[in-house]
């Protein structure tokens, strides 16, 4: 079970116009990913995902020579000591923060997916969990900044489809974006559970004249208003409606996540497999929220691997919110690049695989045929 071998791969793909859609980032012209292939000295592997960061490139090279000579060697079911290593070398002291966070979750995902196949257990039940319904709500790279009624028709597509909750994008114009909102609930009525995510492109000054309105409109949660460093605006912005503040796609480790909890601001937590840290870390950070009751709405990243694992782990926490589904259009890295990211049942939920580990194929060939595209992935 020694770890023999690291590779990390970035890929790319393009995105034509007519699936391109406009959010708080910009306009999707591309979608990158790191994928993390261990193997032990028995023949196991494992795979992973790290988040791109925006520099995918960039986080492959560094797990590629950085991680890869700190970890080579160790047991690949000691997924905490692994994790314990890296954070002293990287994230402790010296090293990178962030950009360590995003690179070590892909490496602990695959190590995870080596622990299952290990034993022959699908990962949810290695974790302690059961092959329970997680509700999905329809989000990714989609329903951006559009046409209302082009929007309404997106939306009605997803409903049709079986989920019974969907996440537009905010962050445009507050009146632009009110429009959108109330043009889909009034469409969908109030039986469908309506998100929102400004994707961190609001001021305070927005957050003040949208919130009240989303509180009449029924919304669940108006995601990331401001940066996750800006804690006083959340601050303020707690005062200004009864909508909970989500936000926690951009925190990393469960140090992070500490000020959360000693806030008090964001009451919906979406660690993100891909960037906090890796399974091992979400499992600490879903333990932090549920002494105070609080959901794990976890965050879904770029490809099937991350959706998938995703499932498994809302499927072992006993604080399980909403699954996110990546509904967009032509993601190649959740209907290509593995057999089957996640099924959405009829009743609006999904539920965890039953092969072992994470309980994906990864298409190698794939990985290669589709190598980095430098450049923005957002204009």
């Amino acid at each position: 079970m020694a770890i023999r071998d690291i590779e990390a791969h970035a890929v790319s793909f393009p995105v034509p116009a007519q699936n391109s859609v406009t959010l708080g980032v910009g306009r999707a012209v591309k979608r990158d990913a790191v994928i993390v292939k261990v193997t032990t000295a028995g023949g196991l592997v494992g795979y992973g995902e790290s988040h791109h960061g925006r520099a995918h490139t960039t986080v492959a090279h560094f797990i590629n020579s950085a991680l890869k000579p700190m970890v080579l060697g160790m047991d690949a079911t000691d997924t905490v000591g692994v994790w314990q290593r890296i954070y002293e070398r990287q994230l402790a002291s010296h090293g990178l923060g962030a950009g360590a966070a995003i690179a070590m979750s892909g490496l602990d995902m695959a190590l995870w997916d080596i622990r299952g196949k290990a034993v022959g257990w699908p990962l949810y039940r290695l974790l302690g969990g059961s092959r329970r319904a997680i509700p999905a709500y329809a989000g990714g790279v989609a329903l951006g900044w559009q046409d209302p009624q082009a929007l309404v028709a997106e939306a009605r597509r997803h409903v049709e489809a079986g989920y019974r909750a969907v996440k537009l994008r905010l962050g445009d114009t507050v009146q632009r974006d009110l429009a959108r909102v109330r043009a889909v609930r009034e469409a969908l009525g109030e039986d469908i559970a309506i998100l929102t995510d400004a994707n961190a492109a609001y001021r305070v000054d927005d957050a003040r004249a949208v919130m009240p309105v989303l509180d009449e409109l029924n919304i669940g949660w108006l995601e990331e208003p401001f940066p996750a460093h800006d804690a006083a605006s959340y601050a303020q912005a707690r005062r200004f409606g009864r909508l909970p503040l989500a936000a926690g796609e951009n925190h990393y480790t469960r140090f992070e996540f500490e000020r959360l909890f000693d806030e008090r601001n964001v009451t919906i937590w979406q660690p993100d497999l891909s960037k906090t840290g890796g399974i091992t870390e979400t499992l600490r950070i879903a333990a932090m929220a549920s002494v105070r009751k609080l959901p794990i709405h976890i965050h879904s990243s770029m490809t099937g691997i991350n959706m998938a694992a995703t499932v498994h782990v809302l499927a072992a926490i006993d604080n399980a919110g909403y699954f996110e589904a990546d509904v967009s259009k032509g993601n190649l890295f959740r209907d290509a690049l593995v057999d089957r990211a996640f099924t959405l049942d009829t009743d609006g939920c999904v539920r965890p695989s039953d092969k072992p580990g994470i309980g994906v194929e990864v298409d190698e060939a794939f990985i290669a045929a589709h190598p980095a595209i430098e450049g923005p992935a957002y204009v």
